[in-house]
């Protein structure tokens, strides 16, 4: 039986290869540079808003709070009016921290990661060909990344091609990931 303990090595290197092929993919490719949209007149936009006391948080406006609200006149009215929009408010102070937020990435990934190590110390044992333990934990991890991902387009009105970008990159973390398993797993 393998251990998910045993398992250590790929759990750690596939976050590591992630974490690289993440940086390389945001800072290097660039096919998520128009993933946002420029205001048509920015300044205008902050000015408006700056004079709003909103704290960090996800909104949307128009707000109606219940199905009841839903049905009013003057919801419908809002909504017709325009504009509709889903936004997240950030502390400014943590922009351009990115100490933190890498930080938090790389959590992130570590515990993904468990996942598939997590189902495959469980399903296949020490010795299984590279193949099948690739397969496995690349599904799992695939689905780990990229199956919320068309939630945000369904629900939140994201950008479907700003999704299948984000798709794209789960492919590529779930096929790294896959290969460390397979690399490395127990004889």
């Amino acid at each position: 039986m393998v251990t998910i303990a045993s398992l250590w090595l790929p759990i750690l290197l596939s976050a590591v290869l992630v974490f690289v092929a993440s940086s390389i993919i945001h800072m290097l490719l660039g096919y998520h540079a128009n993933d946002f949209r420029a205001l048509p007149d920015e300044d205008a936009f902050l000015a408006a808003l700056g004079t709003v006391p909103i704290a960090p948080g996800d909104y949307v406006v128009p707000h109606a709070g219940s199905m009841e609200a839903m049905k009013s006149e003057s919801y419908r009215a809002k909504v017709e009016r325009g504009p509709v929009a889903f936004f997240t408010v950030v502390d400014p102070r943590t922009v351009f921290s990115m100490g933190p937020t890498l930080a938090q990435w790389f959590v992130y990934l570590l515990v993904v990661s468990i996942f598939p190590a997590y189902l495959a110390s469980r399903m296949l044992e020490a010795g299984t060909a590279y193949l099948e333990v690739f397969r496995l934990t690349g599904t799992v991890t695939f689905a780990a990344y990229a199956l919320a991902l068309p939630m945000r387009s369904v629900w939140y009105k994201t950008s479907w091609s700003t999704t299948a970008k984000s798709m794209f990159d789960a492919l590529i973390y779930a096929l790294l990931t896959a290969g460390i398993f397979g690399w490395l797993w127990p004889a």
